[in-house]
């Protein structure tokens, strides 16, 4: 049997799976945590390589793969070394920022979106650079190159010094266009003052190095790039994550560019393209409601199915932490329509559930808009096991939902994308995914209720 490793370098944790190059089967699997925070020393998720790996797990492993969360910001100085804590994708502080560099570059909004497929928001590197720039000079002038979360691990992997990326992380920069495939140094210039130096974009299947065990190392990739090629993801799938975060994505053969930043326009691990939404508040709105409850998640799960749908006009505006789609870097919560008739446990938790489902339907509805073709939605994700999040979904979503068999698809993709790199083929291996098949259609009166449950939430941002 062949082995080969994927590592998901993830915003909460480092998870590691060792599979059957043939078929995807998982051999065995390790797992460390990182540090809570929206800025982390990068020498973390390095420990937690190692402690994810201890015991000889990568032991006859023939090639590796990195996935990792996507924008966090590295800088490094010429010497290779980090020069401060990794900005993260969920840190905010760049929301200004970010609202500059749009009326900074000719078209604004528009303008960026032609330039590299994406709208600035605090989430993206290149917002993240301009707030370095203005806010930490002496910092900056000591950086000679930025590197992403997966770049970073890869390079300390690699017994080669070159620095290396791959198209689908690099999308999500805002300094490399999908569409040209090349990057936009006149952009890093924009946002941070100077030239950096940027790591190659390696080819999908392309190997950039070996780990001095001898592993062949693949170019890597950003978690949701990696998460597709986990799922076998085809054209007509569209993924709904319910993660800390939340995002809806599918597989586009030809690049998107969304003017009004509701969809980042990514590319993928494949050649082709990634169209995405992303939210900040997802699976950790349940967390809060039961919280705010004190009860556990699946008493949670018990109340929002015992109220009816619609929550008796009961609505969560569910943006606890800002929100990152629509960019409301600074919102806060909103609990609307409180009544007497509707104030109880069972509503509130029937409101979480569909307030946090709402802003995916509304980032499905603007995927499909710019042409991407929607049969079915692949339900992902810690949420995605919850019994009230599979029977609301199909209705709030309004396509069929299948859900996946519980397993780390980010992982998972990168081990896929090893194995490619392995064999040199012109396709990704063929690995088997089974789905279950969750819901029928909702009866007519439920679908307008959760038409109603979506206008109301509308209304709110009004």
């Amino acid at each position: 049997m062949t082995l080969v490793a994927g590592v998901d370098t993830s915003t909460q944790s480092t998870k590691v799976l060792v599979c059957d190059a043939d078929t995807g089967a998982v051999v065995r699997e390790g797992r460390a945590g990182h540090p809570d925070g929206t800025e982390v020393a990068p020498e973390h998720w390095w420990t937690a390589l190692q402690e994810a790996t201890a015991g000889g797990l990568l032991d006859g492993v023939a090639a590796v793969g990195v996935g990792g969360q996507q924008h966090g910001m590295v800088l490094l100085d010429e010497a290779g070394e980090v020069v401060r804590d990794a900005l993260l994708w969920n840190d905010t502080r760049s929301a200004g920022a970010a609202g500059d560099l749009i009326a900074e570059l000719p078209g604004g909004a528009a303008g960026w979106a032609d330039a590299v497929g994406l709208v600035p928001v605090a989430s993206f590197t290149v917002t993240k650079l301009r707030w370095v720039a203005r806010h930490e000079p002496e910092v900056a002038a000591r950086a000679a190159s930025v590197v992403l979360p997966h770049d970073w691990i890869t390079h300390k992997l690699n017994t080669s010094p070159e620095l290396t990326t791959d198209r689908g992380d690099a999308s999500g920069t805002g300094y490399w266009s999908p569409a040209t495939g090349e990057y936009r140094p006149d952009l890093v210039r924009l946002a941070f003052g100077r030239d950096l130096r940027l790591p190659r974009v390696a080819g999908p299947a392309e190997v950039v190095g070996e780990t001095a065990g001898g592993a062949l190392l693949a170019a890597g990739t950003g978690d949701n790039m990696a998460a597709a090629l986990g799922l076998g993801l085809r054209p007509g799938d569209l993924v709904v994550s319910l993660g800390t975060s939340g995002t809806v994505f599918g597989v586009s053969a030809a690049p998107v560019a969304d003017p009004s930043g509701t969809v980042a326009g990514f590319a993928d691990a494949s050649g082709r393209h990634l169209p995405l939404v992303a939210t900040l508040n997802a699976a950790r709105v349940l967390t809060a409601a039961a919280a705010l409850l004190g009860v556990p998640l699946s008493t949670l799960d018990e109340l929002a199915l015992a109220a009816e749908p619609g929550a008796g006009g009961l609505t969560l505006l569910p943006y606890l932490d800002g929100e990152r789609t629509p960019n409301l870097p600074n919102a806060r919560g909103l609990l609307n329509g409180l009544t007497r008739a509707n104030a109880g446990p069972a509503n509130l938790a029937r409101a979480a559930y569909e307030g946090m489902l709402c802003g995916l339907a509304d980032g499905l509805d603007a995927v499909r808009a710019l042409g991407v073709p929607v049969e079915r939605v692949l339900l992902i994700g810690g949420a995605a096991a919850s019994a009230a999040v599979r029977a609301i979904a199909p209705g709030l979503l309004g396509v069929p939902v299948s859900v996946p068999e519980p397993g780390e698809y980010v992982a998972l993709g990168a081990a896929r994308q090893a194995a490619w790199a392995l064999r040199g083929s012109s396709e990704a291996p063929s690995w088997p995914v089974s789905a279950v098949d969750v819901t029928a259609d909702p009866a007519e009166k439920t679908r307008k209720v959760y038409s109603d449950v979506r206008d109301r939430a509308q209304a709110l941002l009004q």
